[in-house]
Order: structure tokens, then C-alpha cells, then sequence
């Protein structure tokens, strides 16, 4: 009887690592990775088919989208925007890929600040927070209840106290180490939280590679916030491990902010199941730094590859320079090829990445592209001054980035982004001005991998492997 049951549970395996097989055939976007995937699912099941559980990749059918609630919201943006489109004069740049990446399209009338380091972003957060007058919606990817997370609740309790109304939301993997104490002290001085535990986001049916990686902080409609840093002391550079952290954020005014919002409401909706079209306000006002900008936001629930496309395009669009700082360098083959093709056409491209080692896996596999991309004519530079986590792009005089993708797969096509884009020669002026300080702290590498110690010559190679899901 036992030997039946092992050989029916074996058989059964065998079965599964076969469907699996034919999954991973229909739905991997490359011939390597669908061979690669059935190769392990039939020559080791044991191993392969739980791994493929968690790590195969395929769409996130499970995120609806929310825009048949948010619809209306769409079309009014889109709709108000026939009254607020660029001057065509100040945009030296195509905006319709993005524009068709966004589902949204670019107006006039915004406002940018920059926030270099986490506490310039948190004093004008707090602040934000302080001023709020109906309601504050507040999302980041980690949130700790350490010395910056107690901050952050004492004022959003404050807030919650004279009237604002707060909706709170984090996620479950990033956040796992958050205490139930923290959230049950919100939801008690009467913030709405999305509560990870309970929330439909990607914490069931083994879809725990999908992450919303998203930092969104709306105050009234007027103010939003996005960026790289997440809400713990180590983002203020008061962590033990990596000392100073190098990070960015923006303030945003103007239409952008609506566009913020709608993309917080659609989370909001799968999280909790509610809409809030109706409970916000849709009007705003502009800026008078009278901006072109967009916020792009991308995830796997999307019908196309909006991550890699969006990068594609800036790539695509640089007649003069790319320049990119991201804490993390696995790009897709599209990707990887745009920055090489635009090396080769004169195209200033410099890739800003962190000499201390965050996440050791894509840290190594950086060396394997590396040579790659430099053998083209792009240059390559190590920051030295502590850890850097930012994510910032910048074209010619033209477009400026900042937001919350990595130039990596992951960010690509497992977590949920969003970066705001701006059309705009101060806007790319302050971004250059900002990374021209950051290279005054860094090195450029010359060596080749092989030139390398011995663990990142070998260890490189085969951290590579796993660049689907870094």
C-alpha cells in the first residue's frame, strides 16, 4: 500500500513538472528562459516544480487593475488634459510611448522638488503630514517601527485626531517584520489601514515574488510625494550596517499629483476591496513652475512589458546623454541592448551603482554585464559614500526620472512602480546637477571581470543565472 501512494505521489509530480513544462513554454518571454525552465521542471521536479511556484514567472492575472471604478477618473485626467497640454515648443522629447505606457497623458502646469537624502524627504513629509486639512494617503514598500516608524505614526495619529482622514498601506513582504502592535495603534486612533495579513494583494497562492514596491504620499490632492526611501533609520543613514544612505525623493505638484493618487486608489482597491474615487478630490491646482510631467506606473498586472519599455524609450529617445543611478544593474536583453546601441551612437551613458553590497546575488551579477556594456563605449561608476538606493534617470536637457524602479528584472516585471517623469529642462538640470555630485563620490570602473577577485570572476557568471527574478 505504501509503495502505491509513493508511486502515485511521484507519478503525480511528474505530471505537474510536465504542465508546468508547458506553462513555462507558453508564457516565458524568452526562448532561454522557457528552456531553461523545462529543463529543470523535468530533470529535477523535487526541486523544480516549488520553486517554480514562487518563481515562475508569469502575469499577475490575479492584480485586477481597477479601472473600471476608476474609469471615469481616467477619462476626466484625460479629459482635463485637452485644457493642459504642453506647450509643443517646450517638449523636445516624443511623449507618446510614455504617454501609451501610462495609459495617461502629459500635461503642463506641474511643480518638482527634489529631496536629496532621507532627511530632506521625511522633514518635508512631516510637514506635509502637519499641514493636512481632509486626508492623507500613505503607502511604502518597508515600513519598521523603529525611532523614523514611530515618527511617522505619531503624526499620522495627529493627523487622524483633528479630522484628516488617513488610509495606510505597506506590503506584506516587505513589511513581514512589522509588529501587529504598530498597525493595531493606527486602525485604534481611527486610521484606515489595509492591513497586509488580511489585504487580497500577492501574500496568497504562492505569489509571493510579487511585491508592491511603491512609496506614495498624497496630502489633500495638492502634494504628493514618491522616491526611493522607505521608512526606517537606516533610510536617515543612522543604520550600523551601511552607515550613510544615499537616496532621493521628489515633491510633486500640480496634475501629477491626481495621477498619484488614481494609482494609489486602484492599490487601494485590490487591497481592501473599496473605492475611493468618490472620497477624494480630482481638481487640484498647478504649479507655477508650469512643468510637463507624467507618472508611469508599472507591474506585472500590465498587458505589455511597461517596465522595460519605459526605459527603452528614454534610452531610445538620448541623442546626447543617459545618465542612471540605480542600486541594482540586471537589465533584460531590451534593455541591455538600448544602452549599448545608444554607447555606440556617441551617447554620453553612465551607470551609477553602489560599491557596498546591499543584496549580494545582484550585486555579483552587475559584474556580468559590466564588460558588456562598457566594451560599447558606456562608462560605469562604483559609489563609495555609503550605500546609494536611489532610482533616477536623466535624457539630454529633455526628461527627468525619479521614482521607484530598479534598473533590474525584478522591477521590470515583478514589483508594482511608479516614477514620475518630467519633460523639463530645470527639472534635467537639477537631476545632472545632483548625480555630478554623486560621481565627485565615486570611482569609474576600468577592470574587466576577469581583471576581478576571484569570487566575482566565478561568482558573477552564476549570479547571473538567477537574473530573471533580481
Amino acid at each position: 500500500m505504501w509503495t502505491v501512494l509513493v508511486s502515485a505521489a511521484v507519478f503525480a509530480l511528474y505530471v505537474t513538472a510536465a504542465i508546468f513544462s508547458l506553462r513555462a513554454a507558453q508564457t516565458a518571454r524568452t526562448p532561454q528562459g522557457a528552456v531553461g525552465w523545462v529543463v529543470f521542471l523535468i530533470a529535477a521536479p523535487f526541486f523544480a516544480v516549488p520553486m517554480y511556484l514562487f518563481l515562475g514567472h508569469h502575469r499577475f492575472h490575479g492584480y485586477r487593475v481597477a479601472r473600471q471604478e476608476s474609469e471615469r477618473v481616467v477619462e476626466g485626467i484625460k479629459s482635463f488634459a485637452d485644457h493642459s497640454k504642453p506647450d509643443p515648443d517646450k517638449m523636445s522629447i516624443n511623449p507618446r510611448p510614455f504617454e501609451f505606457l501610462a495609459h495617461l497623458p502629459v500635461s503642463r502646469g506641474n511643480g518638482a522638488e527634489l529631496l536629496i537624502d532621507g532627511n530632506a524627504t521625511f522633514d518635508a513629509i512631516f510637514e506635509a503630514i502637519d499641514a493636512a486639512k481632509n486626508y492623507i494617503l500613505i503607502q511604502f514598500y518597508i515600513v519598521r517601527a523603529d525611532e523614523l516608524g514611530l515618527k511617522l505614526q505619531e503624526r499620522l495619529i495627529a493627523a487622524s485626531d483633528r479630522g484628516v482622514h488617513v488610509r495606510f498601506m505597506t506590503d506584506a513582504v516587505g513589511s513581514y517584520g512589522l509588529s501587529s502592535d504598530f498597525l493595531e495603534t493606527m486602525q485604534n486612533a481611527g486610521i484606515d489601514v489595509a492591513d497586509p495579513k488580511e489585504q487580497r494583494g500577492p501574500n496568497f497562492r504562492f505569489q509571493l515574488n510579487y511585491r508592491n514596491h511603491r512609496k506614495t504620499v498624497v496630502i489633500d490632492g495638492e502634494t504628493g510625494f514618491i522616491g526611493g526611501h522607505n521608512v526606517g533609520i537606516e533610510y536617515l543613514g543612522q543604520g550600523e550596517k551601511f552607515g550613510h544612505w544615499r537616496d532621493t525623493h521628489v515633491k510633486i505638484t500640480g496634475h501629477i499629483v491626481r495621477q498619484l493618487q488614481l494609482i494609489f486608489t486602484e492599490d487601494w482597491h485590490w487591497a481592501r476591496g473599496e473605492d475611493l474615487i468618490d472620497d477624494l478630490d480630482w481638481a487640484g491646482s498647478e504649479s507655477d513652475q508650469d512643468m510637463n510631467a507624467l507618472l508611469v506606473a508599472t507591474g506585472p498586472g500590465d498587458d505589455t512589458e511597461t517596465g522595460a519599455m519605459m526605459f527603452f524609450s528614454a534610452i531610445a529617445e538620448a541623442k546626447e546623454r543617459f545618465w542612471i543611478a540605480s542600486p541594482y544593474f540586471v537589465p533584460d536583453i531590451d534593455v541591455m541592448t538600448a544602452l549599448q546601441h545608444a554607447a555606440m551612437r556617441g551617447v554620453d551613458v553612465r551607470i551609477l551603482v553602489p560599491e557596498v553590497i546591499d543584496h549580494r546575488l545582484p550585486w555579483l551579477a552587475a559584474f556580468a554585464y559590466f564588460d558588456e556594456v562598457r566594451n560599447c563605449g558606456a562608462r560605469v561608476f562604483r559609489y563609495t559614500d555609503g550605500f546609494m538606493h536611489q532610482k533616477v534617470f536623466v535624457v539630454d536637457d529633455t526628461l527627468a526620472a525619479i521614482g521607484t524602479t530598479n534598473l533590474d528584472n525584478r522591477s521590470f516585471r515583478l514589483n508594482f512602480e511608479a516614477m514620475a517623469l518630467f519633460f523639463n529642462a530645470e527639472a534635467a538640470q537639477a537631476v545632472e546637477r545632483m548625480l555630478l555630485a554623486d560621481f565627485d563620490k565615486s570611482y569609474e570602473l576600468t577592470r574587466s571581470l576577469f581583471q576581478q577577485p576571484a569570487y566575482i570572476r566565478f561568482g558573477a557568471p552564476l549570479a547571473r543565472l538567477f537574473a530573471p527574478i533580481l
